[in-house]
């Protein structure tokens, strides 16, 4: 989509140049910053009404389309920007006075408005943009967050008080929440069916149920979407209500009932794409959601609902408040060291660290080593399509400082002799170029050596999954090693490591079970340029050494061993199809006699 920003780009550059006094050329440059930000921010807020149409019309490959739009909306406004502002003023970068009193007016601007953190990130990162090639950190702050009580705003929050037990005429209240267009194919048996789950919780827990909430909007990503609320029991406890909803021939109905905490965190995680929401009350909204799902770090909520930028401030500001609590300093991350990347984190930390290094070191596999910024694009790119629930998302700081202090003396001079191209210290600063930040998981080997029984079965078909979402979104993971994978808190599986993606629909399959015992010729696709798959290899390619374990992958997965299904799959991806992908378990659908 071109950016219509050619008319204000003309008119504000000829006001700023024949501006006659520094005054004004810097109050003129923040009118055309603020300018730029209204009309992105306008089409920003537009996107999840576009969702809801996309899935009311069945139209699932412009939802995803939606989603890779709207994350890369911020950056081309950013660039686009921030290239007009360097060629009407070169020596901006050199002007540190310039773009502290740009910031200044432009917070004065804006300082009022309920989006005005938004705001002021657009202008921090049209200063990044403009520092992208020199060691000038900027600060990630704002004024706001998110609020964690729960004063919610009408607009926000519909709640629905009940006597004891669910009832169908509230259920259904709730399923017209979203207001679609088009209809229900049986509203009224849905409303039944859902009713009987939450009451069933509520037995199970023995206690009343007092109210049901639902926030006043939609959530909408790839095929489906989500009504979000919560139910509140006599003892003051609560469980989530998320009625997830798909659009068939016959119109709209519930797919499933997610009821659990784990599941919630599950499907909220950034490792799928972002959620659009109908709603602007993105503070409230994250407060809300991080109290239904508290084990998740505030800012990974803005997140998911489509304010990464918001979100990384936020981040920024618990890893800081994570480490002052504990007492720690960052150190090198759990688990073996990466052959790529350099991996650190806090000792109590939700997240980890990682920068690429220089040269990758002796057991780097995959011939020439294209340099940082070919696997940074790599890291870039998962940010930007939809993670179908099996990718960590990265967030990404570019230009960005951190107290020297908060660095184990051991890691510190590892970063500077082993990324010496990203990392420098500068006084009592390390400064990093760029920096990646993905939420922690526990390495899959180490998990897989202290897991019982359940764990490891729950672990291992969780794996598989992850596998198959993943070449749903058209990525294969050419190396499949399970040191690449990781395990949330609860049980799922996530691939974290991105240096050896290949577009699924460009690999070639192949196979040697054809060919005859004792054959001894080097088989033809041995002489094919490419990335060459053999599903039989898969198990060997995992790297699991328990025996039971590779027979437990079989027994769950032993169609990915089969080139048929690879197959399938890259005709589907051929067609512009969007396969589909599993999000919740099988035992959250609805059952219907």
């Amino acid at each position: 989509m071109a950016l219509a920003i050619g008319i204000d780009q003309e008119h504000y550059s000829f006001r700023m140049i024949g501006a006659a006094r520094p005054e004004d050329r810097i109050r003129i440059t923040a009118q055309w910053v603020l300018a730029q930000f209204d009309q992105f921010y306008a089409e920003f807020l537009a996107v999840p009404y576009q969702a809801k149409t996309a899935f009311e019309q069945q139209h699932h490959s412009t939802s995803i389309w939606l989603s890779r739009h709207r994350l890369s909306l911020y950056s081309s406004y950013i660039h686009r920007m921030g290239a007009y502002l360097k060629a009407v003023q070169p020596d901006v970068s050199v002007d540190a006075s310039f773009l502290n009193q740009l910031e200044d007016i432009f917070w004065q601007m804006v300082e009022e408005r309920y989006e005005a953190d938004v705001a002021y990130a657009f202008m921090h990162s049209i200063r990044r943009f403009v520092y992208r090639d020199e060691w000038k950190p900027v600060e990630y702050s704002f004024w706001g967050s998110a609020d964690n009580s729960e004063d919610y705003p009408e607009e926000l929050l519909r709640r629905f008080d009940v006597d004891g037990q669910a009832t169908a005429d509230v259920i259904e209240s709730i399923l017209r929440v979203a207001e679609f267009s088009v209809p229900y194919r049986d509203i009224a048996s849905d409303s039944t069916a859902v009713t009987r789950r939450i009451n069933r919780l509520a037995r199970r827990r023995g206690v009343d149920i007092t109210s049901l909430e639902v926030i006043d909007a939609g959530f909408f990503r790839n095929r489906g979407a989500y009504l979000v609320g919560k139910i509140r029991f006599d003892d003051e406890s609560s469980a989530p209500l998320i009625i997830a909803l798909l659009n068939g021939p016959e119109g709209i109905y519930c797919d499933a009932v997610i009821l659990d905490e784990h599941l919630g965190h599950n499907l909220f995680s950034s490792t799928l794409a972002n959620f659009h929401v109908t709603t602007r009350y993105y503070h409230e909204l994250s407060a809300y959601l991080h109290s239904l799902m508290p084990h998740r770090a505030l800012g990974l909520h803005y997140s998911t609902i489509g304010y990464n930028h918001v979100g990384k401030v936020a981040v920024i500001k618990e890893l800081k408040q994570e480490l002052r609590a504990s007492g720690g300093v960052l150190d090198t991350a759990v688990g073996e060291r990466g052959t790529v990347a350099i991996g650190f984190a806090g000792p109590k930390s939700a997240y980890n660290l990682k920068v690429i290094r220089n040269h990758p070191t002796a057991g780097y596999k995959w011939g020439k080593f294209e340099g940082i910024d070919s696997v940074k694009e790599k890291y870039s790119r998962v940010h930007e399509i939809n993670r179908t629930g099996s990718m960590l998302d990265n967030i990404i700081y570019f230009n960005i400082a951190l107290e020297k202090i908060l660095f184990a003396e051991e890691l510190l001079e590892e970063l500077l002799a082993e990324a010496s191209e990203t990392v420098s210290l500068h006084g009592e600063a390390v400064v990093f170029k760029y920096l990646i930040v993905q939420p922690r998981m526990t390495p899959l080997p180490i998990f897989l050596e202290h897991a019982d029984e359940r764990q490891l079965r729950y672990v291992i078909e969780s794996l598989g999954d992850c596998i198959k979402n993943n070449a749903a979104a058209n990525i294969f993971n050419k190396d499949l090693d399970a040191r690449n994978y990781g395990v949330s808190h609860f049980l799922k599986v996530y691939l974290f490591d991105y240096d050896a993606l290949e577009d699924m629909i460009e690999v070639k399959i192949r196979s040697n079970l054809d060919r005859i015992d004792g054959e001894e010729d080097i088989p033809d696709w041995y002489f094919e340029d490419g990335v060459i798959f053999l599903p039989e290899e898969i198990e060997a390619g995992l790297c699991i050494r328990d025996r039971e374990q590779r027979q437990m992958f079989r027994e769950y997965h032993g169609d990915l061993l089969t080139t048929g299904y690879w197959e399938n799959l890259q005709s589907e991806l051929s067609q512009n199809l969007v396969p589909p992908i599993k999000v919740y378990p099988d035992t959250c659908r609805l059952r219907r006699t």
